[in-house]
């Protein structure tokens, strides 16, 4: 008779009260919060080798946006005066400050808990050295960008296609309102390319590291004037900017609204009079009702075209879906034409200082934002600024 298989002297071990507990990992109690982006950098190489990329120096203040567990901030404070981290979970600010408790360079730490995009105003700076949530990856580099006086640098890391997006030129398919705005305000480096098992937890996609030294002097261009004038034409970035600017009422209501500021400020007499092309004649209607203009949207509202002869059905055998269609109808062709009416000559006034820049001073009425390059943007900024039209 064949044997039977022996039994493992262990098998109830599993069971046996004398058993060992399972050991809890270190960091058992940071169950790492993706939707704030928390990716913690563990290659010590990769944390020095920003560290080094810096350049710091002995008189250096660093802004660290997201410090984790403090891999970077440990290597930071052993060169620099101050490291000020900007941290929006409380369980890490409190790790980051233990691991310099009663050591030295606690002195030179100052932890702050919270947003760094709400942050206002940030404290005082030279150097910005983050490993960026990349949740916030665009508002923080506007914010940087922003500011006056400029950092000296900053060693950003960031998702691999929002990193090539900073570097992309006219015509290629990353070309964004990003892109002009990054390199106009400052010299852009790419250091290095850092694979996703770099982090603890891993992210979904690859990162890149990147320096943004600020321009100095500083370009005499207001912030907010210019990227005001690049919100309107990358809106939708593959439209010509006669559509990104004539294509939509609100871009035209508000270049109306600031140049009644500008006037204001400027003592320049307004004519609020109604526009000669849009009186209304005794029906009510406009005298160029039927003009087609291209604020107007030839887009499809959700409302059908119900026949007028319905109307006139002499059974009056409607049903009351079509006598709800035409009412919505009839709503509609209303509030058109009381928008119409409320035109008047300062209106007509800025679609044709728009028109005379796009077309006859710059000739880039048909030119789409995704082709323009940054002397382009500057050439529309000087001429729209001439004819007393603002973007902020």
């Amino acid at each position: 008779m064949p044997k039977a298989p022996p039994k493992k002297r262990n098998s109830d071990a599993k069971n046996s009260p004398y058993t060992p507990a399972k050991s809890t990992p270190s960091n058992a109690i940071f169950n790492m919060n993706k939707n704030i982006g928390q990716h913690i950098l563990k290659n010590p190489g990769v944390a020095q080798a920003i560290v080094d990329k810096a350049g710091l120096t002995q008189s250096d203040i660093v802004l660290e946006v997201g410090p984790g567990s403090g891999n970077l901030t440990v290597l930071m404070l052993q060169k620099v005066k101050k490291v000020i981290a900007v941290e929006l979970d409380p369980r890490m600010a409190a790790e980051v400050t233990k691991r310099v408790q009663g050591k030295p360079e606690q002195k030179k730490l100052e932890v702050i808990i919270g947003d760094v995009i709400k942050l206002d105003p940030l404290p005082f700076f030279t150097t910005c050295i983050s490993n960026t949530p990349y949740q916030i990856s665009s508002p923080l580099t506007f914010k940087l960008l922003a500011l006056s006086p400029a950092p000296r640098t900053c060693i950003l890391m960031f998702q691999r296609e929002f990193a090539t997006r900073l570097f992309a030129k006219p015509g290629d398919r990353l070309y964004s309102r990003l892109s002009v705005n990054a390199q106009f305000w400052a010299r852009i480096d790419h250091i290095m390319k850092v694979g996703k098992n770099n982090f603890k937890p891993p992210p979904a996609v690859e990162s890149s590291v990147v320096r943004i030294v600020p321009k100095v002097p500083r370009p005499s261009i207001r912030y907010e004037e210019w990227d005001g004038l690049l919100r309107i034409a990358f809106v939708r970035k593959n439209r010509t900017l006669r559509a990104s600017f004539f294509g939509t009422t609100s871009v035209m209501d508000l270049l109306e609204n600031n140049y009644r500021t500008w006037c204001a400020q400027n003592n320049v007499p307004v004519d609020d009079g109604p526009s000669e092309a849009m009186q209304v004649d005794e029906d009510g209607l406009n005298a160029d009702e039927g003009l087609n203009d291209a604020d107007d949207g030839l887009e499809w509202n959700g409302i059908m075209d119900v026949d007028d002869e319905m109307d006139d059905d002499a059974d009056g055998n409607i049903p009351d879906f079509f006598k709800e269609e035409a009412d919505l109808v009839e709503k509609h062709s209303n509030d058109r034409k009381s928008k119409r009416r409320r035109k008047g000559r300062v209106a007509e006034l800025i679609r044709e200082k728009v028109r005379i820049v796009l077309e006859d001073k710059t000739d880039l009425a048909d030119k789409r934002a995704r082709s323009c390059r940054e002397e382009d943007f500057l050439k529309l900024l000087l001429f729209f600024n001439q004819e007393g039209i603002h973007f902020c």
